[in-house]
């Protein structure tokens, strides 16, 4: 086993490096997500896909 380790070592700790960081990532992508921001940065003023992302109510 411990061979196995010491002859891996370097993509264990490279595949370790990128489960950290797109954990990371995504714990990130739903704090946003629950603040209510937005993902892509800008505002919806003029976003093609506002209607669809934001729907209104028949009444307004």
């Amino acid at each position: 086993m411990l061979t196995f380790i010491a002859e891996n070592l370097a993509t264990i700790l490279i595949c370790a490096a990128l489960l950290i960081t797109v954990t990371l990532i995504v714990v990130s992508l739903v704090r946003s997500k629950k603040k209510g921001k937005s993902t892509c940065g800008c505002g919806c003023a003029h976003c093609a896909m506002s209607d669809i992302c934001h729907k209104q109510s028949p009444d307004k």
